[in-house]
């Protein structure tokens, strides 16, 4: 009961509706191509044929071709034929080389990501990877922190901020349930606890399970010897529940227990890695 207490007022610091909002986000997407074929090349890419007639007209309305009467004055993004001379910050379409494109558009404007995820199909796999790696990393991070001595949590470069840290537990089923809210959004699919609550339930359950392994391989261990596969177990935990949500959102289902075993002896020889890495940085801050 006390740590579904610790879980609660942790979980209290979590916002679907910000996440809903930015996902929710109406695009306005400029095309500037020399034919019809050069625009017709660019909108089957984002608004695939083969989605239904409603969705594709939905996504098809905020796409605007150059030529159009009425175009909006300001765009989130402007993309440009292959070969074409491009206006500063806009971006070029490459025809034979598409996921050039949704990379360079990402890494340039990631405050997008949600957004274009939930909209546009190119982009959807690439976002919810980096929403699974990025969540799994920061339940590592935050691990090891917690372990090590000295370690002021407020030092540590999370992307986002809670007002105070509980503990593991409480904070991995935290950024957990965060990662289903954000894969939902960009999976086009409905964010909320009431509209996920069993996803969540499964999330909290889970929380238990961890708990009991990262005692286990931390206990009296001396001084940073089971803090590199508890932190694996954290990434490892998280990187398969992101990818069983995944799944969940694109075809219904989530990943089989053997699916989910396979993946997680995949995840926690990665996830050894990114603790490594992790704890030299944390232990050159805990040095200075």
């Amino acid at each position: 009961m006390s740590m579904l207490r610790e879980i609660k007022r942790a979980i209290s610091n979590l916002s679907p509706d910000e996440v809903r909002r930015t996902a929710d986000h109406q695009l306005a997407v400029g095309l500037v191509a020399t034919s019809a074929a050069g625009y017709t090349a660019i909108e089957n890419f984002l608004a695939p044929p083969e989605l239904s007639s409603d969705r594709r007209a939905d996504v098809v309305s905020m796409l605007h071709r150059a030529s159009d009467p009425g175009i909006p004055e300001r765009f989130d993004l402007v993309l440009y034929e292959h070969r074409l001379p491009r206006a500063e910050n806009a971006f070029t379409f490459y025809s034979h080389d598409p996921d050039r494109t949704v990379k360079e558009i990402l890494s340039d404007r990631s405050e997008l990501g949600l957004a274009l995820a939930r909209n546009f199909l190119p982009f959807r796999k690439p976002v919810v990877n980096e929403i699974m790696f990025s969540v799994s990393k920061e339940n590592a991070l935050f691990s090891l922190a917690s372990a090590l001595p000295n370690i002021v949590p407020s030092m540590i470069e999370l992307p986002w901020a809670i007002g105070e840290f509980a503990s593991d537990t409480a904070f991995l089923t935290m950024n957990q349930i965060r990662m289903a809210f954000l894969i939902a959004a960009a999976s086009d699919s409905s964010v909320g606890y009431r509209e996920q609550k069993a996803e969540i339930a499964s999330i909290v359950t889970g929380a238990f399970g961890f708990r009991a392994i990262a005692r286990e391989l931390v206990g009296k261990i001396p001084f940073g010897g089971g803090l590199i596969p508890k932190a694996a177990v954290a990434f490892a935990g998280s990187y398969v529940l992101g990818l069983s949500l995944e799944r969940y959102h694109r075809v219904g289902y989530g990943l089989t227990r053997e699916e989910r075993r396979r993946e997680y002896e995949q995840a926690l020889s990665r996830g050894r890695s990114v603790a490594e890495v992790l704890l030299a940085g944390l232990r050159k801050v805990n040095a200075a």
